[in-house]
């Protein structure tokens, strides 16, 4: 018997991070859908931004307060990871603090500093909770944030305020046995199996509410507590796959294998720059034969229509998108009225990466279901009112980039269904015939100097 709590831990173990594992090779496999691209370059500028960003969180702290409490729960959850590590060490081997004879006095500084940062994360997120759901922070109530996506980030807030709680009071347990082993009231085998180890800067002002009560009643609390706690998080990490938290891990090959030219600079089609050379160059042969050594495979498709037409990089942006918003307040189209949110653009590819998957999954391969992204997902109305002007891009806290999604959609539109506004059909038609946007032709352009 005195092997089953051990047993019954290394199945729940093995089973949760399996579950993950799975999911996790479910994304990758979509991320693959798209089009490779190639970001081997610059290795030592992709490294430094990923420290500076997705490390050092440079970006988030343009909001100071928002910025500051997200610094403490990142801070807060990557730290209390090494108790976990003690958690899974102990669960397997049936110890009880198994670190402690081994680190002395900084065992004691480790749990303090975990019990400090629990309760910083215990506030940060009750003030998160509060912004979400009693202020009335414009970009918490857009049209794209009802049902799931706010759901979703309720459920992970309260989720961290549980786990903390159950840390806080499990440790709590565990000073009250301490100090009963200590004083001589629990003498029992399994009473002195808890080592007098740590320090408890929190948990010592909730230990006074277990004052009086017998080990056995201790004990329950404290190993209640431990199992919910690691259970919790092993449900917290399954949770990840489907929530918008994903970026918890994302976010550093995310900000890596974020584009490094210019926020303006936009993407040339080899297949379209050719045929404009062909009709604009004086010096270009019609009729020379390609030379082999640049033949590139034609494009499937002229821009994006569906998940397919898009980068692996894109895609891996959809999944990583924190819904936090920031890109959509800082969008003026949005500002002013119109229907496109960038974070909507995200939220959407996502959705669409993974309605495709779920086909994958039941078809054992791809088997069109008569949707595309555009249309089906994203409106044509929300592509052209964007004014390509970066902002959303500068804004994201993580190196997400919707407005190249929303360029090759464009492309599409213009390109292989001669769908563009009747303005730009307009202006493209002065270009061609004028060689400028205006209505004039070029010998009457300087007119107005005679006037």
């Amino acid at each position: 018997m005195e092997y089953l709590p051990i047993i019954i831990f290394a199945l729940i173990l093995v089973g949760g991070v399996g579950y993950f594992a799975s999911n996790i090779k479910k994304m990758i496999r979509n991320i693959k859908l798209g089009k490779e691209v190639d970001r081997s370059d610059r290795k030592g500028e992709r490294f430094a931004q990923m420290a500076r960003i997705a490390l050092g969180q440079s970006k988030m702290v343009r909001r100071p307060i928002a910025g500051l409490l997200h610094i403490i729960v990142y801070i807060g959850f990557v730290i209390i990871n090494i108790e976990v590590l003690e958690i899974i060490i102990d669960g397997l081997t049936g110890q009880h603090r198994i670190f402690a004879p081994y680190l002395g006095g900084v065992y004691d500084f480790l749990i303090a500093t975990f019990e400090i940062l629990a309760l910083l994360v215990l506030v940060s997120v009750i003030v998160f909770l509060v912004r979400r759901n009693v202020m009335n922070i414009r970009r918490f109530l857009a049209r794209e944030l009802k049902g799931w996506p706010k759901n979703d980030a309720n459920y992970i807030l309260y989720f961290e305020v549980v786990l903390m709680a159950l840390f806080l009071t499990m440790n709590a347990a565990d000073l009250a046995i301490q100090q009963g082993v200590a004083a001589g009231r629990f003498t029992s085998e399994a009473a002195t199996h808890y080592i007098a180890a740590g320090s408890f800067p929190v948990s010592q002002f909730i230990s006074p509410l277990f004052e009086g009560m017998e080990f056995k009643t201790l004990f329950w609390i404290e190993r209640t507590c431990w199992w919910l706690h690691i259970v919790g998080i092993l449900i917290f990490l399954n949770y990840l796959y489907w929530s918008k938290h994903l970026h918890i891990m994302l976010a550093f090959p995310n900000v890596y294998l974020a584009k490094l030219t210019p926020k303006g600079q936009f993407t040339n089609m080899e297949a379209v720059t050719k045929e404009v050379k062909m009709m604009m160059d004086p010096n270009a042969d019609p009729f020379a034969a390609p030379d082999p050594a640049a033949a590139e495979e034609e494009p499937a498709s002229l821009g994006a229509q569906d998940i397919f037409d898009l980068n692996q990089v894109q895609l891996l942006n959809a999944y990583t998108c924190t819904e936090c918003g920031r890109c959509t307040a800082e969008c003026p189209a949005n500002l002013t009225g119109k229907k496109l949110s960038p974070r909507k653009i995200m939220m959407d590819t996502r959705d669409r990466l993974e309605d495709v998957g779920k086909v994958i999954d039941k078809e054992g391969e791809w088997k069109d279901d008569g949707k595309t992204l555009l249309n089906d997902y994203i409106l044509t109305e929300e592509l052209w009112a964007c004014t390509t002007c970066n902002a959303c891009v500068e804004a994201c806290p993580i190196g997400i980039d919707p407005l190249s999604i929303i360029m090759e959609m464009r492309r599409y539109l213009v390109l292989e269904n001669s769908a563009a506004p009747n303005e730009l059909n307009v202006t493209m038609g002065n270009i061609e015939n004028n060689g400028a946007p205006w209505p004039y032709n070029q010998m009457d352009r300087l007119n107005w100097a005679n006037e």
